[in-house]
């Protein structure tokens, strides 16, 4: 079967893919992609990502937060990738995937628990309140309506 390949070689469908990430048929209208090449600072990565969240592109979100995970300085790392583990975890739950979605949104509170000092005004402390209250939400099958899957980056 053929994939379709980047210019490095790395498999990437270059299929449209809808609100939730989820590949279209070629030729389809989908939701417009995060480039690869994003080079954004860490306020205006956090400003897109919030902005993607909420517009309820959680899926969007995490690719905005991908980037900056691994373009941070090692000291952040761990922070950004809870940030992009935790925009996973909500695209999980808005797929219907309760059982995938815990589990990541449990590996997010952990990286964003042990990633190191809150940097760029991120609530780590409210985003890790927010993972595991939603984790607690799925075991319990309580309906969340999408304002409860859009949370804040960063403290007001």
């Amino acid at each position: 079967m053929d994939r379709d390949r980047d210019e490095f070689g790395n498999a990437r469908s270059s299929r449209p893919r809808d609100a939730l990430g989820r590949p279209l048929p070629h030729g389809s209208q989908g939701v417009a992609r995060i480039p690869d090449d994003l080079d954004l600072s860490p306020t205006d990565s956090l400003t897109f990502a919030q902005e993607l969240l909420d517009r309820g592109l959680a899926f969007n979100a995490h690719e905005v937060l991908e980037v900056a995970w691994k373009k941070a300085p090692d000291d952040e790392r761990g922070m950004w990738q809870g940030l992009a583990q935790l925009a996973v975890g909500i695209t999980h739950v808005q797929r219907g995937n309760a059982v995938g979605a815990a589990g990541v949104l449990a590996r997010a509170a952990d990286h964003l628990e042990n990633g190191g000092p809150a940097r760029h005004g991120i609530d780590v402390g409210g985003l890790i309140v927010f993972a595991r209250a939603l984790i607690e939400d799925l075991a319990q099958n309580v309906d969340r309506d999408t304002d409860r899957l859009r949370p804040r980056l960063r403290a007001e």
